[in-house]
């Protein structure tokens, strides 16, 4: 009799085991899509800011997000919250996610080399780590984790080469620029859980139209776009990089911060670089290297230690 009913306790648990993996699965294949999509954005930027200048850029790629993630909406048939207080939650998330981050990152690329500088904006889960553990505390952080994150960093600087950390020390503001947006970053995926209750399409537009709003009269002010001759090339990647790299990613972004976390989403940042060389590879016909390809398995299994629940947690199950 015992024995009958341990069996069927169990059944109902090795179910739900399954779903969640199915789940879990499913996450993780859109944190790939999102990382591909945030490290083809690294090519594309390279391409607009030939002709278009960094601020005017980062101004075209949130109002274009804006008009796309507003039609998401009127299709969705979601609306936004009318009280002050969410709208200033967005606001803050905006100058995490955009508005402080990507200036700083642009201005700080200016005198970094591409190198160094994915390696130090790869650092973000980092960062995550040690607020969550020393401030927040809003979900574990484990030894597991923190391997997994120091695994990222190692892929990376495999992956871009032992070359790029040369110029550690040098250029020391750019340098501090780059690991600057990579805190911004963390933040804005830590900030991003107080989101739980509102879709990740409302989300994603509010920020954007603050970005918007913000970036759209500097960029006016200081660049005089309409003085400009950008190359159709620039404006197509400029296209691209708002409705793809900006509008989609954003989407995935904020339902990746609830289903998986702030550790979990942050750990794209070790995929997008290998995204972004991998595309040097193809593109630009960059050499592939052995240590490139140990880097990129590095960071795979990282990424993987990161989002997978570690065996402890499994026993305690």
């Amino acid at each position: 009799m015992r024995y009958c009913v341990g069996i069927t306790s169990m059944a109902p648990d090795n179910a739900d085991y399954r779903k969640r993996q199915e789940n879990l699965q499913f996450e993780l294949a859109l944190l790939g899509l999102l990382a591909g999509l945030w490290g083809s954005s690294y090519l594309l930027i390279k391409i607009a800011v030939a002709t278009i200048p960094p601020l005017t850029l980062i101004a075209m790629r949130v109002s274009l997000a804006a008009v796309f993630l507003l039609i998401v909406m009127w299709y969705q048939g979601v609306r936004f919250p009318k009280d002050w207080y969410t709208w200033r939650m967005f606001l803050i998330q905006a100058f995490f996610n955009s508005i402080a981050s990507w200036t700083v990152l642009a201005w700080g690329q200016q005198y970094v080399d591409r190198g160094l500088a994915g390696v130090l904006n790869s650092t973000s889960p980092i960062f995550v780590l040690f607020i969550t553990l020393l401030f927040t505390r809003h979900e574990a952080v484990t030894a597991w984790k923190l391997a997994g994150a120091m695994l990222g960093v190692v892929g990376v600087v495999m992956v871009v080469g032992l070359d790029a950390l040369h110029g550690t020390g040098q250029q020391i503001a750019g340098q501090f620029a780059i690991l600057l947006s990579a805190f911004l970053y963390a933040c804005a995926a830590i900030y991003g859980r107080r989101f739980s209750l509102i879709s990740p399409t409302v989300r994603a537009t509010g920020t954007m139209i603050w970005a918007t709003v913000c970036l759209g009269p500097l960029s006016l002010a200081v660049d005089r776009p309409w003085t400009l001759n950008p190359s159709a090339s620039s404006i197509v990647a400029a296209i691209f990089l708002g409705l793809f790299g900006t509008g989609v990613a954003l989407l995935l972004y904020f339902r990746l911060v609830r289903t998986i976390g702030s550790m979990g989403v942050a750990s794209q940042s070790y995929l997008r670089a290998g995204v972004s060389v991998l595309l040097g590879i193809f593109i630009l016909g960059e050499q592939f290297t052995q240590a490139i390809g140990f880097g990129l398995v590095t960071i795979i299994l990282g990424v993987a230690v990161i989002n997978i629940p570690s065996p402890t947690s499994s026993v305690k199950r």
